[in-house]
């Protein structure tokens, strides 16, 4: 089983949702979770209760959402790898810094104790600015995967990079076998 977890950066959803259900079809369970940003925030591109009702559907598990559902993840529900994507920049911060406040950062915590495969996907304004020694951090660390990235709006945004959400399987797939999928960078 793969754990599947949504972080804020809305704007990436769609796109993750996409991924997910490719997963899915090549016959992945998945244990989705969301932080608590994405449970309890309406944005402009959807209500948290819809998001969430089509996570479970999709899934066919309840979320997790909490610390204390998050922890057991690792040591007592071993899952293959642990997918986040979006992951923000917050919670890259929070990652690198080993700070466990939220549901996805407790399951990545209980998940790296038992050495699996850890999947960045990252989607970060400020990835080239503040968080790039937070990326440093996280690529120093055993079982760390990114999929590969890009900017996303150099001219307009130009410390912002956004995974390429089409090669999050590609990215799984090399994790699986102990290697970062083609160039960081794209």
């Amino acid at each position: 089983m793969l754990g599947y977890a949504f972080c804020g950066s809305f704007c990436t959803h769609a796109r993750s949702l996409e991924e997910l259900r490719k997963l899915i079809e090549e016959g992945y369970e998945i244990q989705p979770i969301v932080s608590e940003t994405v449970r309890q925030t309406d944005t402009r591109f959807g209500r948290a209760d819809a998001f969430c009702r089509e996570l479970e559907a999709l899934c066919h598990r309840p979320i997790i959402h909490t610390l204390t559902d998050a922890e057991p993840l690792g040591p007592i529900v071993s899952l293959e790898a642990l997918i986040i994507a979006p992951c923000t920049g917050n919670t890259l911060a929070k990652l690198a810094n080993g700070v466990t406040d939220t549901s996805v950062c407790m399951a990545a915590k209980a998940h790296l104790r038992c050495d699996r495969p850890l999947i960045l996907a990252l989607a970060s304004n400020d990835a080239l600015s503040a968080n790039l020694k937070n990326i440093a951090t996280m690529l120093s660390r055993k079982c760390v995967y990114f999929v590969p990235m890009h900017q996303d709006d150099p001219e307009k945004k130009p410390h912002s990079l956004v995974a390429d959400f089409s090669l999050l399987r590609h990215t799984l797939h090399a994790a699986r076998e102990g290697r970062q999928f083609r160039k960081l960078f794209l």
